[in-house]
């Protein structure tokens, strides 16, 4: 068991830093938001004047001492800085969100301090924004780091083989999440004993070993130096309960998977009913005042990013009009929500013989399932790769916003033929409006295949809401900036 600890404590050394980093950011950004909140409300050294019978420079400039202190164990009282949350997304900065809020009652309620209105309302909002600012900045160097197979959680997975199999594809698909699989135990072999060596029985772990049985998980833990356990849902209870048992003391994560692998976020809260944890799973919200909002936006921010870059549409329509024979817009029918078709707008990135090039072409069909992708496809102009290059030839999609035909967030907007072969569930895909970007856009877009594909525009259908896509669109830039699967 020592042997254990010490592996674990030398795999996590990296979190404990990543979390001293962040305390004395969480510090600095209190410490300067003390500062911008002094010289605002009482001007540089305090110049202004100071009501006597409330405001003293001595209690202002005490609080840039003392508000730190308060502001980083609030932080930590709320588990700000627990691992499981560091990197993840929403839950982290709702934490800093509840923890900002203690403060301000702790200083406002608690101690009946009397202490000035404006200076609170520019304290507070800023040291929350600073701390926001660097936990993103955070994020993005961990993204970046774990994209280099460094600063990642060694994950052993139990489960049944197909289930195990797909944690393991789920976590290879994304680096950023932090898993590194270092094996797969099974639950269970059947038509074998379990001293017997395991073997795979048709399930591909895509070079994960097999490294043995639920009954020797301590052994598996220790020959994998693995920190944490992932378990797939179709284990049956009792020996998920008898794996739990097992792992206690063993200085290692738990966690279990859900089915449900694409319900996430608000959708789901967990109901106790005698005695007995359950799962609620709303239904997708899919109408309502949500949905108006969500329009109101797409074409508020379609006409505001159409009316400033005018000039550079213009320009584009020129380069793609006098580079090659052809109109500058290309249009093509698409499929939209409900099932109903729409004319798409692109830049014309292809001669005009494309589609007829297309037949002679397919043997050289790159994409997988309904897709067809090339990276060196000759039917594209030269302006043509340029603009695929920066995704500037979705540009011209703002207007299918405009006419409400698209979304700025949904999925990606597929052709008839493609519908015609869809399967029952992959019609789910048409409950909303297909978007000029999307989780497929910030995921790989050409790099990814069909089912990929396909899973991503279903988890956005199930998990919809206003700060996804805000979230998506935020990644949409990183992702045209480093142009992966653009092409």
């Amino acid at each position: 068991m020592e042997v254990e600890n010490d592996l674990y404590r030398a795999q996590l050394r990296w979190e404990r830093r990543y979390v001293r980093v962040l305390i004395a950011f969480d510090a600095a950004a209190c410490v300067l938001a003390a500062g911008v909140a002094y010289v605002i409300r009482f001007g540089p050294f305090g110049t202004r004047h100071f009501d006597a019978a409330r405001d003293t420079s001595e209690w202002y400039l005490l609080a840039l001492v003392l508000l730190p202190v308060v502001w980083v164990v609030s932080m930590a009282l709320n588990r700000a800085y627990e691992p499981r949350f560091l990197g993840g997304g929403s839950e982290e900065f709702r934490r800093v969100i509840n923890a900002a809020v203690r403060v301000v009652a702790t200083v406002s309620y608690a101690t009946k301090a009397e202490v000035a209105r404006a200076y609170v309302l520019i304290v507070f909002p800023v040291a929350i924004l600073l701390s926001m600012v660097g936990r993103i900045g955070g994020r993005g160097i961990l993204h970046r780091l774990r994209r280099q197979g460094r600063c990642m959680h060694r994950v052993l997975v139990v489960g049944a083989g197909e289930s195990a199999a797909t944690l393991v594809r789920l976590a290879q698909r994304d680096p950023t999440a932090g898993w590194s699989v270092v094996g797969v135990v099974l639950d269970r072999l059947p038509g074998r004993h379990s001293h017997d060596r395991p073997e795979r029985s048709g399930f591909d772990l895509l070079g994960v070993p097999i490294v043995g049985t639920s009954e020797t998980l301590h052994t598996s833990i220790r020959a994998t130096r693995a920190t944490t356990v992932a378990i797939s849902p179709q284990m049956d209870g009792e020996t998920l309960q008898r794996v739990l048992w097992n792992l206690e003391g063993s200085d290692v994560d738990v966690l279990v998977s859900s089915a449900l692998t694409d319900v996430v976020g608000p959708r789901i809260s967990i109901r106790p009913v005698a005695g007995l944890p359950l799962l609620h799973i709303r239904e997708p919200e899919l109408t309502g005042s949500r949905r108006v909002m969500k329009i109101l936006f797409d074409r508020a921010v379609a006409l505001t990013v159409v009316l400033l870059f005018s000039p550079l549409l213009i320009a584009l329509a020129l380069a793609v009009r006098l580079t090659s024979r052809g109109p500058a817009i290309f249009k093509q029918v698409r499929v939209g929500r409900g099932g109903e078709t729409f004319k798409m707008y692109k830049f014309r990135s292809m001669y005009v013989d494309a589609e007829a090039r297309l037949a002679g072409l397919q043997t050289s069909n790159e994409g997988q399932g309904l897709l067809f992708k090339m990276r060196d496809d000759p039917r594209v102009t030269r302006v043509g790769k340029f603009l695929r290059k920066w995704s500037l030839d979705e540009v011209p999609q703002l207007f299918n916003v405009l006419n409400g035909s698209m979304s700025l967030v949904g999925p990606r907007p597929p052709l008839p033929r493609e519908v015609a072969q869809y399967e029952d569930d992959v019609h789910r895909r048409l409950m909303v409006k297909p978007g000029l970007t999307g989780l497929w856009q910030i995921s790989g877009r050409s790099d990814l295949n069909w089912d990929e594909s396909v899973r991503l525009d279903l988890r956005y259908v199930e998990n919809w809401t206003l700060a996804m896509d805000f979230v998506i669109l935020w990644r949409t830039v990183f992702a045209v900036l480093r142009r992966e699967g653009a092409y």
